[in-house]
C-alpha cells in the first residue's frame, strides 16, 4: 500500500487554519489603578475595560501579568499578542495595532507638602535628584528630555513612596494622579501629605496594543466594542470607579 501523501497546498491550508485558530494571549503589568492584582484577582480600570470588550466580542482570552519589560518584549516578538495599558507614543506608533484610547493621563512629580516647593521645570532640572522606577517609559522620556539628575533605583511604585516618606529622596515621578491616589490609600498616606509639582512631565493616552500580525478584523471588532462602551456610558462609569478623590497640599 502506498503511503498517503497530503498535497502540499492542502497541508499549507491546514497549517494556516490552525494558526488562525490559535487563541490570542493578553499581557499586562502591575500598574495600579489600571491593571493590578488584588489578592488573587486581577483588577483595575483597564482590566475592567478589556473584560467588558471581550464580553461584547465573545472572546475569552487568557490575561497574564508579567513585568513591564517582558510584556513589551512579548508584544513585539510573540504572534497574536495583546497588551494593555500602553501609552501610544510616536516611537511605538508603527510597531503595533491600536485600540483606544481607554484613558487620557498626565504624569506629575510629587514631593512632601512640608518641603520647599518646586514649581518649575528649571527647578526640577536643578534638583539634586528625581527618583523614578528603574525601567519603563517614564525614565526613558525624562532621559530623552535631558534630565541628568535621575535616580532610577525604585523597583516598584510602592518603593517610590516609601523612599519619599523616609526622606531618601525629595521628589518622585512615575504615576498618574489616579495612581498616586491609589498608592496613597494603600500605604495609608494621609491627604495633604503629598504635594503635586505643577509641571506635567508627560501627557498621553492609554491604549490596548495588538501585535502587528493580529487580524485586522479582530482589532476592528475590539475598537467597535470599545466605542459601544463609550456611547453607552459604561466606559465613563468604569473610569470613575477608579478615580478616587485626593486632597493635594496647598499651593504656595
Amino acid at each position: 500500500m502506498k503511503p498517503f501523501r497530503l498535497p502540499l497546498a492542502l497541508f499549507c491550508l491546514l497549517i494556516g487554519a490552525f494558526a488562525r485558530a490559535e487563541p490570542y494571549q493578553i499581557l499586562t503589568e502591575e500598574w495600579a489603578p489600571y491593571n493590578y492584582q488584588q489578592g488573587d484577582q486581577l483588577t483595575g480600570m483597564a482590566t475592567e475595560v478589556v473584560r467588558a470588550i471581550m464580553t461584547l466580542t465573545g472572546d475569552g482570552f487568557e490575561i497574564v501579568v508579567v513585568p513591564s519589560m517582558r510584556a513589551t518584549h512579548g508584544l513585539m516578538n510573540r504572534p497574536r499578542t495583546i497588551m494593555y495599558s500602553l501609552f501610544r507614543t510616536p516611537e511605538r506608533e508603527p510597531l503595533f495595532k491600536w485600540v483606544g484610547p481607554i484613558a487620557e493621563e498626565s504624569i506629575y512629580p510629587y514631593q512632601l507638602a512640608g518641603t520647599p516647593p518646586v514649581d518649575s521645570l528649571e527647578q526640577l532640572r536643578q534638583a539634586s535628584k528625581l527618583t523614578t522606577r528603574h525601567a519603563g517609559l517614564i525614565p526613558q522620556v525624562l532621559e530623552s528630555r535631558g534630565f541628568d539628575n535621575l535616580e532610577k533605583s525604585a523597583t516598584s511604585s510602592q518603593q517610590l513612596y516609601r523612599m519619599l516618606l523616609a526622606g531618601r529622596t525629595d521628589i518622585i515621578v512615575g504615576d498618574t494622579d489616579a495612581g498616586v491616589a491609589y498608592y496613597s490609600a494603600q500605604l495609608g498616606i494621609a491627604p495633604g501629605t503629598l504635594r503635586r509639582v505643577p509641571v506635567a512631565l508627560y501627557h498621553s493616552s492609554l491604549y490596548i496594543a495588538f501585535s502587528k500580525d493580529s487580524d485586522d478584523k479582530r482589532v476592528a471588532a475590539w475598537a467597535d466594542a470599545l466605542e459601544q462602551l463609550r456611547l453607552s456610558g459604561e466606559l465613563a462609569r468604569i473610569q470613575q470607579r477608579y478615580r478616587r478623590p485626593m486632597t493635594y497640599g496647598p499651593a504656595p
